[in-house]
């Protein structure tokens, strides 16, 4: 090891924003979300972003169509969105929410960490509008939690507590928050 590595010292550390839930709110478009996720199609689950107070809370959009490929096997006949999928789109409108606050972060990925309470209460279908809902819990140290829902025609159908982090590139954690 070189004289500079083995006095580097810990990563430095990247600080977050848990944002100010008294801030106006923004939408987002296909265009801004693209600019703020590495998702793209068919994986991008957000269609838009209704309401999103950075760092905060955010309500987002997914028009589920029967033209998306998962259909064509998840059931043949009587097509529903996978469960997984509905968490992803948590996981998407949640990253969305944070990087808002946090834009410095833009590039760097946001890690699903673990659900919790996770409940699905009705099957969502092709021509369902999913209303996603999240707000956040806490941030500490870099660990973001959240609590999200999903609803269709204004029937909760799914719900549960979301935990995520940002990561560098030599995966050390970022830390920050309250």
């Amino acid at each position: 090891m070189s004289p500079d590595t083995d006095n580097a010292g810990p990563a430095p550390i990247l600080e977050m924003t848990a944002g100010d839930p008294d801030a106006p709110a923004i939408s987002l478009d296909q265009r801004e979300i693209q600019a703020l996720l590495p998702h793209r199609h068919p994986f991008v689950m957000v269609d838009r972003v209704e309401r999103v107070v950075p760092g905060c809370s955010a309500t987002g959009i997914k028009a589920v169509t029967a033209s998306e490929p998962w259909f064509a096997g998840h059931f043949p006949g009587n097509p529903i969105l996978p469960g997984v999928l509905i968490t992803e789109a948590f996981a998407q409108l949640c990253a969305l929410t944070a990087l808002t606050a946090n834009r410095h972060l833009v590039g760097r990925p946001v890690l699903l960490l673990g659900l919790d309470k996770v409940r699905f209460r009705q099957p969502v279908v092709p021509g369902d509008r999913l209303v996603l809902h999240c707000e956040r819990l806490w941030l500490r140290r870099g660990l973001w939690r959240f609590s999200v829902q999903a609803e269709v025609d204004g029937t909760k159908v799914a719900s549960a507590e979301l935990s995520a982090t940002v990561f560098t590139e030599g995966d050390e954690a970022i830390a920050g928050g309250e």
